[in-house]
């Protein structure tokens, strides 16, 4: 029997709750939805090898985490991810032995310091952001795509308080890097060059900028253009970062788009501003290549930053995706719904250049790790298998919990082992802020399942459980009331903007329980299978739809740059 193991809610607040509760005997009657708690759990074949002694797993975070940046303090080791129009935006993790990691807090955690409203969930908002820490200080310098562009945040505690943006305005395009160099500070950011020939011709520049107030201090330097031909790809080269290693300057972008034929690229120079030198055997991290049919393949590995840890080792973290099928063709990058996952692996060197992944080779789920002590924190699991309950103790929503664009009003409740959502007429699909809030999809196979008590009180009002790639693509399954004022559990399904805003229904099912007694809610997916049941004991389950097609939750069929977010929702009536 696999356990279940009780989830303290850790850290911040997102938004600090109201006075007034709604406790676990408070009558549905109030209009309201009230989930007791949220079990999840996830078991990947992939996952259940046991691990041998110096041995972790990769990805070591699963699920909706891509372009992770990390830095070293000391012995300590903060990672932070992109989150794109989700809120709150930037999870910031800590570890203390590179493989197991603690999330602290998230960079953007007031609904005053990013933009997010209209912002397209999957391809708006925050895009690879980067960690650094200079004499005391921690900076995250990142774009908001679609809501202000290029912008500074720091603090001098990890877990926040961040500053407000500083924004950015001569430094264009998207994921500027900071480099620090003997007092002198620097940007190295992905912008179009002069004389671009083709939508995939991008470069990499690097500018001076003032220490403390980032403004312009030198040119835009152009460091590598993207539209020379080489050996490898660097079509859209972006993402880049800049290290000094002993008196050589490395430059590492990714390159190839981040699908099918991503891979991470190196350079080098003598000085900042170069002339910069190719890696002759690029890439030095890819999956491109290797044959569409190998078993459990991971797929469109880049996006890397290069960290050292305290023992003098080399790692890179990077981002890869896990598909359950590449298709035929291959599709890029391949059918997943986890989204781009956190991956960490030894860097090798020769003749003074880094290799990641040898030419042919895959990317364990298995590898020898740092050889630095194991600390594994208390709270959340972030790989391999697991199941979980979310108890919604305390009084605040734990800073793993994710909105849909900013919120700005206090719809949901924390209190007594309850979340309660006060059901608002926003709703997804309609690029605005609903009453949803969810955790990240982190495995092919996995269930999510809550206590749901709520009556609705008019056809529209409907509460449950929703699974979100962004406002095109979900599902909703929840309960609800139809024209002859009975209570229905129905799945609706949203496959791009063909459907209706709302979506459409799938599978509806009449239903009845004694008042005020909470009907159990469970969806599970697996690989690109959906399957929707309910209880009212909570041990038998009965199907409401299954062998759902679930395609609409890949990335593939979606678009966009995040993976599945699951959790509770509840609408009302369009006004």
């Amino acid at each position: 029997m696999k356990p279940i193991f009780l989830l303290g809610l850790i850290g911040a607040t997102i938004l600090q709750i109201g006075t007034s509760a709604v406790g676990a005997a408070t009558p549905t009657e109030d209009g309201k939805a009230h989930f007791g708690w949220l079990d999840y759990a996830g078991r990947d074949a992939v996952f259940d090898r046991p691990l041998g002694k110096g041995e972790y797993r990769n990805p070591v975070l699963t699920g909706f985490y891509p372009d992770p940046s990390a830095v070293r303090v000391g012995d300590d080791y903060y990672l932070i991810n992109s989150s794109f129009a989700f809120y709150p935006g930037i999870p910031i993790f800590h570890s203390r032995d590179l493989v197991n990691w603690k999330q602290i807090g998230n960079v953007i955690d007031r609904p005053d310091m990013m933009p997010f409203d209209g912002s397209s969930l999957s391809n708006g908002g925050i895009y690879a952001p980067q960690i650094s820490y200079h004499d005391g200080t921690f900076y995250v310098i990142n774009t908001c795509v679609g809501c202000g562009g290029n912008f500074i945040v720091t603090a001098k505690n990890p877990a926040g308080p961040w500053s407000k943006p500083i924004w950015l305005p001569h430094i264009g395009g998207i994921d500027p890097s900071l480099f620090f160099d003997d007092g002198k500070v620097f940007i190295v950011h992905q912008k179009d060059p002069p004389d671009k020939r083709y939508a995939a011709h991008t470069a990499i520049w690097l500018m001076e900028v003032d220490p403390a107030t980032f403004a312009k201090r030198s040119d835009d330097v152009m460091l590598v253009d993207g539209g020379i031909k080489q050996p490898w790809q660097t079509d859209y080269i972006e993402g880049p970062h800049l290290y000094k290693i002993g008196a050589q300057y490395m430059l590492w972008a990714a390159g190839g788009g981040t699908g099918y034929y991503h891979g991470e690229l190196a350079f080098k120079a003598s000085k900042p501003f170069g002339p910069y030198t190719a890696d002759p055997n690029n890439p030095v991290l890819t999956q491109f290549g290797l044959p569409d049919d190998r078993p459990n393949p991971v797929t469109a590995t880049g996006h890397a930053d290069l960290l050292q840890d305290s023992k003098g080792k080399w790692w890179a973290f990077f981002l890869g995706t896990r598909v359950y099928d590449l298709a035929t063709p291959p599709q890029d990058p391949g059918r997943f719904t986890t989204g781009r996952e956190t991956f960490m692996l030894p860097v090798m060197w020769r003749d003074g250049w880094p290799i990641v992944t040898r030419k042919g080779a895959s990317v364990p789920y298995v590898a020898k790790g740092p050889m630095l002590p194991r600390n594994v924190p208390p709270g959340r699991f972030l790989n391999g298998n697991y199941a979980v309950r979310e108890t919604f103790t305390g009084s605040a929503l734990g800073p793993q919990w994710l909105f849909a664009r900013t919120p700005h009003t206090q719809w949901w409740q924390v209190r007594g082992g309850e979340l309660t959502i006060t059901p608002r007429s926003e709703r997804m699909g309609d690029t605005v802020q609903p009453s949803f809030v969810g955790r990240r999809l982190a495995h092919m196979t996995a269930s999510v399942a809550t206590p749901l008590r709520f009556q609705p009180r008019a056809v529209g009002d409907e509460a449950g459980l929703m699974a979100v790639q962004n406002d095109d693509f979900y599902f909703a399954f929840g309960l609800a009331t139809n024209g002859a004022g009975k209570l229905v559990l129905q799945v609706r399904e949203r496959d791009g903007a063909k459907d209706p805003p709302h979506g459409k229904v799938l599978a509806a099912r009449p239903v009845s329980r004694p008042a005020g007694m909470p009907i159990y809610l469970r969806m599970k997916i697996d690989k690109g299978v959906a399957d929707f049941s309910y209880s009212l004991d909570g041990k038998r389950y009965l199907p409401v739809l299954a062998d759902a097609d679930a395609s609409s939750l890949t990335t593939a069929a979606s678009g966009g740059f995040t993976g599945t977010v699951i959790g509770p929702y509840a609408e009302a009536a369009t006004k």
